[in-house]
């Protein structure tokens, strides 16, 4: 049993028949880039964040975000030490290997803007002065869909740097009782051990990178963001970063399938994770009642397939 197998058994040991999810975790994960969850609450976001920071051995922060935060609340700030007479950088939550942003949108815009350049460029800069993260480096921010009351929209911008975005779902009716009869005596996140270190995910994500695209491939995916741009109920479709976040994912998921080159239906498979919450439906349409996934799965049957 290979290193990627075993990682994925172990969030599912946790997280029960949600296999799409674990995926989607894992290839967000391995294509260093990020997840936003968006689901009501309980359906275990936390303990699944919580799983893969054990997994992989890596430092797990959870920040609650609400309206008071301050941008100095997550990146850290300068402090005076009496000791030096100085002031000496006070690094905030956010340096860590798993970051859980919890009901993101609860805070102030000026508050979420203190993650771009973090999640982006994996490092913080204060005073002029820039501190870089950990590596890995993977925010799971949540956000209730319910209950819209004291929230803040993310922008555009902030929503184009997760490049997936999943809903966990409630459980069947088997797979609960199998959740409720396993908390008995304990919660299986006690059972879960670190499997693999930090420097072996990072290893992971080299070996992502040299994982084949062939040019036809690229040109389908290509073709599928184009006609998100070109189609009138969006008034604005996938960027060139949604296209970089496609292959890189995809690239990540045919290694997570034990395959070294990228084929259609990788593709296929995250187009709508990925592709969905990048785009931005006209006036027109939003008030019609149109789904975005609706629109993205159209652009991708209607997009030949490479042969």
């Amino acid at each position: 049993m290979d290193v990627i197998t075993k990682i994925a058994g172990n969030l599912r040991h946790v997280i029960r028949g949600k296999q799409e999810v674990v995926d989607l975790l894992l290839v967000a994960l391995f294509s260093d880039s990020h997840v936003l969850i968006e689901d009501v609450p309980g359906v275990g976001k936390t303990t699944l964040a919580k799983a893969l920071a054990r997994t992989i051995h890596g430092i797990f922060h959870r920040i609650q975000f609400t309206p008071d935060l301050l941008p100095t609340d997550i990146v850290g700030g300068m402090v005076y030490s009496p000791n030096t007479g100085q002031f000496d950088f006070r690094p905030g939550p956010i340096f860590c290997n798993v970051l859980l942003a919890d009901e993101i949108n609860r805070a102030s815009p000026r508050t979420q803007s203190a993650l771009l350049e973090a999640m982006n460029e994996r490092q913080v800069t204060t005073e002029g002065q820039t501190h870089t993260l950990a590596n890995p480096f993977v925010v799971v921010a949540t956000q209730n869909p319910i209950e819209h009351h004291g929230t803040y929209p993310l922008p555009e911008a902030q929503l184009d740097r997760f490049a997936i975005q999943l809903a966990m779902g409630y459980p069947d009716k088997d797979q609960e009782m199998a959740i409720v009869k396993e908390q008995k005596d304990h919660h299986p996140l006690e059972d879960v051990t670190p499997l693999v270190e930090t420097e072996e995910i990072t290893a992971l994500q080299a070996r992502v990178r040299a994982t084949d695209v062939e040019d036809s491939i690229v040109s389908y995916m290509m073709d599928i963001v184009r006609k998100t741009r070109k189609d009138p109920r969006l008034q604005l479709g996938a960027s060139p970063r949604a296209a970089l976040v496609l292959y890189r994912t995809s690239q990540a998921l045919a290694m997570l399938r034990g395959r070294s080159c990228v084929i259609p239906d990788d593709v296929k498979e995250l187009a709508l994770p990925v592709l969905a919450h990048r785009v931005v439906l006209d006036t027109k349409a939003r008030y019609s009642g149109v789904e975005k996934s609706t629109i993205i799965t159209e652009a991708v049957e209607g997009t030949p397939v490479p042969v």
